[in-house]
């Protein structure tokens, strides 16, 4: 076991020490030894052992009044350091405490095939931030063979039920349920998280969410010609508020399925239910300015 410092340089001091008072010692007892050999007096060996005392006294006493206050400053260093963080915590506990925000969903989810003219851009761009895939895909199969799969839109209303005003939502996860099947969507492989589109509708006024799914074309997870029936979808999201602060949680919906699509193809599931569970402390999301 490695000793501290503070151990270490007492016993080194210690050491220094018994060996200059034994050497002091020895020149007293030796004194007519050393006269002769140095052709002095025993007043003059006298006097230079008395200055040999006299001076490592001194050096012993400045020595250990330096290493006191060394000590000291290291010890009042170290009570500021942990004050400071201890500071700073509390101040971004407080921070995060009254500027995070919670969402609910709300009234109706719609599934439709997303426009053209943003898959077109996706793929020239093979930018996937926007997109989540179905986990079974390889995303670069998607940009090297688009005709191979299909994209669709879900489009959710939601309202903030406490907090402050949303500046992003993000999704890590996202299940849809079928008959005891799951489709999982997840990110792109360069992305942690993908990002939803944030759109506040001026004829309802109401703010939505838009994420992008990709799936392939034989799965049976959407068919713009018929009735898709799910039972449940769980997402796993983060909330980000105005002030950069961020709340990790999961949401279920539950809803009622349609009884007919719409004219474009459009499923629409009136929402029965929704809660929302927090995963954990809101926090500062320090990526909140290379994320916007």
């Amino acid at each position: 076991m490695q000793k501290p410092p503070k151990i270490k340089f007492l016993m080194i001091l210690l050491i220094v020490s018994g060996i200059v008072l034994i050497g002091t010692l020895l020149s007293l007892v030796y004194a007519r030894q050393l006269e002769e050999a140095f052709g002095g007096n025993s007043g003059t060996i006298g006097i230079r052992i008395a200055v040999l005392i006299v001076t490592f006294a001194a050096f012993l006493s400045s020595t250990v009044f330096s290493f006191l206050v060394y000590n000291h400053n290291r010890t009042v260093s170290k009570i500021n350091d942990d004050t400071n963080k201890r500071g700073e915590l509390f101040r971004n506990l407080q921070f995060t405490s009254t500027n995070y925000s919670i969402i609910e969903f709300m009234d109706r989810m719609l599934i439709y095939t997303e426009s053209s003219r943003y898959v077109d851009k996706f793929i020239k761009n093979r930018d996937g931030s926007f997109h989540m895939f179905e986990s079974s895909i390889n995303e670069n199969d998607v940009f090297n063979h688009p005709d191979k799969y299909q994209y669709i839109s879900v489009k959710i209303p939601f309202k903030v039920v406490e907090g402050k005003q949303i500046s992003k939502i993000t999704f890590n996860r996202l299940k849809y349920e079928r008959d005891n099947v799951n489709y999982e969507f997840i990110p792109p492989a360069e992305h942690e998280e993908t990002r939803a589109y944030l759109l506040y509708n001026e004829y309802t006024k109401r703010n939505n969410i838009i994420v992008n799914l990709v799936v392939k074309k034989d799965s049976n997870f959407f068919d713009p010609k018929s009735i898709n029936v799910f039972s449940k979808i769980k997402i796993s999201l983060n909330i980000t508020s105005l002030l950069s602060v961020t709340v990790k949680g999961t949401s279920e919906l539950y809803f009622i399925n349609p009884e007919q699509i719409e004219g474009d193809g459009t499923n629409t599931y009136r929402i029965n239910s929704s809660n929302f569970v927090i995963k954990g402390m809101p926090f500062i999301d320090e990526n909140f300015d290379d994320a916007n």
